[in-house]
């Protein structure tokens, strides 16, 4: 039976590392909102850990991190705006 991919995956220390696709999923975001996060600088490519198809993951606690600073930003610029 297959994984649901909004699982990721467990490092040897217990850590979850999640691809764009998984992150997208784990946090019921879209995939472009997670390229987004990267290119605001949310998330770090220079600290993303490449896995064994060469793609970019996460940590758990990178993903929270951009998640958080997202939504900061979302209501500093509502604050700005009203």
């Amino acid at each position: 039976m297959p994984r649901p991919i909004e699982t990721g995956r467990e490092d040897a220390h217990g850590n979850l590392w999640f691809t764009i696709r998984e992150a997208a999923a784990f946090t019921n975001r879209g995939v472009q909102t997670i390229y987004s996060w990267e290119r605001r600088g949310h998330l770090n490519r220079a600290t993303a850990t490449v896995d064994e198809h060469g793609r970019r993951i996460y940590s758990q606690q990178q993903i929270a991190a951009a998640e958080r600073q997202a939504r900061r930003n979302t209501a500093l610029v509502r604050r700005a705006a009203g």
